[in-house]
């Protein structure tokens, strides 16, 4: 699967940004999706995960309430939308999609194709 991931830049703190992930390569329906996080110098970390319908969600708790993560099967395509963002926000953020279809979502485990990462930048 290829996963390309757009939508970073920079924002001011409590503004918004919605993120996006286009798949190709494999039936999109088919696979657990997720976002994950990574600092300068620090591990890439979990953010959200959405099961291959969408009927299942899950969220890290420093995100729970200010990001929604969603998809649209019809169009390949995987969201993070991002509300009252804050400086520690900050980070590349990265799309990913379980290798093993129709396996649900166990926060952080399964996750094995990733895409490049989009930037996202918090200023205060």
């Amino acid at each position: 699967v290829q996963l390309q991931a757009f939508g970073g830049g920079l924002v001011r703190v409590g503004g918004s940004l919605r993120l996006s992930c286009s798949a190709s390569g494999r039936i999109f329906s088919l696979y657990s999706m997720g976002w994950f996080r990574q600092e300068p110098g620090k591990d890439r970390v979990f953010v959200a995960a959405i099961n291959s319908n969408g009927g299942y969600i899950d969220y890290a708790d420093s995100v729970q309430g200010r990001f929604t993560i969603s998809r649209d099967n019809a169009k390949n395509t995987l969201y993070l939308q991002m509300n009252s963002l804050k400086p520690e926000d900050t980070a590349v953020y990265y799309c990913a999609a379980h290798d093993v279809p129709l396996r649900p979502v166990v926060r952080e485990n399964g996750f094995g194709s990733w895409g490049q990462g989009t930037l996202v930048t918090v200023s205060s």
